[in-house]
């Protein structure tokens, strides 16, 4: 009987990777696979032509042969290879479970992470459903211990050498996707990108040898990585995956002792629970997240928790909690002193305004709506289009519910010619709802037309 186990019949790409990186041959690695389990009383005669059949097609060879090859392999790397890494470990419906889980070890949790973004891409996850309770151990853990002991410096030394270049290059994508995010939407073509980079570059630096400051800032940067990429899911309706990613950028940030960022990513988690219609456990994740990093936060960090638990709490129809932490998310960017990280650059009160819009909307306050849209009108189209296409939407709809159906139209016809180009299915959402709610008057001639030009217009 063959020793192995049938699975996809998919080139097994992690495996392929690591025995490049051993610098191997496929003989030599399958006669020291033979000899490891010999050594463990399960002899073996496997040849090159098995680990081709490992590689290239897919194979799972039986026990011990996976521990086998795992060690064989981080013998010549210097390391120990988890069976993760090489996709020998895991079940059809453990896989399934990838990325969900927030170890307490943060090794485990970078092994962890590091499996997930490997095979994120070969697992379909764009079609799940977002289940507010998969947050919930990540989130009690977090907050339980937000930062987590340093990682030994025994247990991150690699091959491969990693230095302030190679962080410099994870910033430089960060920010390049957060550019093309927030001005093309999340399912814009970059953002595949940046998948890209954090299974092939990120991952590697992980595995590589560093100081312990160089590992904390690409423990950060990673983290960042995975959230960007995690709200670009998220913004194109690929709310699954969304959750798999921000839960491991979670992780990233408590495995590198950084309260603020882990703050920002529970505050990023805090919304899209909102945006799915958990608004209970929106609040709490952001008033969580400001609890917890208030003293070591900075003010801008600080303002978006507070900015994110009045989200919820409008989108919950409370009113006094919303405005007064509304106000407390004006008062921590007032008192912002220009030494906030780079990567919040981008809040601004022009930020805060276009969230207010939306806070007020749905409290049904539409003076107070329409007058943050106006403070918010400063925003770049061209830098921020999805942000301003969608606070257009919101004004749009608010006019149309103080029963001024010229200005609702107007404005609704300039978010439409925004979000034509962009890709997301969250901004395309506010344009649908507004449809929907001038449908019933579509016998109006401006009415009608407002619909037909929007579906052609976002029809793609």
């Amino acid at each position: 009987m063959a020793r192995w186990q049938e699975r996809d019949w998919q080139p097994n790409e992690d495996l392929e990777r690591l025995v490049a990186a051993s610098g191997a041959s496929y003989e030599s690695l399958a006669k020291r696979v033979n000899v490891l389990a010999e050594q463990a009383g399960r002899p073996t005669e496997y040849t090159h032509t098995s680990v081709t059949n490992w590689v290239q097609r897919g194979m799972i060879p039986r026990a011990p042969a996976p521990a086998c090859i795992a060690a064989a392999l981080g013998e010549r790397l210097g390391r120990r290879v988890d069976l993760s890494e090489i996709a020998m470990t895991r079940s059809r419906r453990e896989t399934g479970m990838i990325g969900l889980d927030f170890p307490r070890s943060p090794s485990d949790a970078v092994r962890g992470a590091i499996a997930f973004w490997r095979l994120v891409d070969r697992r379909n996850f764009l079609h799940g459903s977002f289940a507010v309770g998969a947050f919930a151990l990540p989130t009690t853990r977090w907050l339980a211990v937000p930062a987590a002991a340093a990682v030994p410096p025994a247990e991150h030394r690699g091959a491969r050498r990693v230095g302030q270049g190679e962080l410099d290059e994870l910033w430089e994508a960060v920010e390049d996707a957060r550019i093309w995010d927030s001005k093309f939407g999340g399912g814009n073509w970059k953002a595949s990108s940046v998948t890209v980079c954090l299974r092939d570059r990120a991952a590697p630096m992980l595995q590589g040898s560093c100081s312990e400051k160089v590992r904390q800032d690409l423990l950060r940067v990673t983290a960042e990585l995975s959230r960007v990429v995690g709200w670009s899911a998220f913004d194109n309706g690929q709310h699954d995956a969304a959750q798999r990613y921000l839960i491991q950028a979670l992780a990233m940030a408590r495995a590198a002792g950084d309260v603020q960022v882990g703050a920002y990513v529970l505050s990023t988690m805090s919304l899209s629970a909102f945006l799915r219609g958990h608004p209970g456990e929106a609040v709490d994740m952001a008033e969580g997240a400001y609890e917890r990093a208030k003293h070591v936060a900075s003010p801008k960090v600080l303002s978006f928790a507070k900015l994110a638990q009045a989200r919820a709490h409008a989108r919950a129809g409370e009113g006094p909690e919303a405005t007064a932490a509304l106000l407390a998310a004006e008062r921590h960017l007032a008192g912002a002193t220009g030494d906030d990280p780079a990567w919040m650059n981008y809040y601004t009160p022009e930020r805060i305004a276009t969230d207010a819009t939306e806070i007020h909307r749905d409290l049904g306050a539409t003076a107070a709506a329409l007058d943050w849209g106006r403070q918010a009108a400063a925003m770049s189209p061209g830098r921020y289009t999805r942000a301003v296409g969608i606070r257009l939407a919101v004004e749009a709809a608010t006019h149309l519910r103080a029963g001024d159906r010229e200005q609702g139209l107007d404005a609704g016809r300039r978010s439409v010619d925004l979000l034509a180009e962009v890709r997301s299915a969250r901004a395309h959402g506010y344009v649908h709802d507004l449809t929907a709610t001038l449908a019933p008057h579509r016998s109006a001639p401006e009415v009608d037309a407002f619909i037909t030009y929007a579906e052609r217009q976002l029809a793609a």
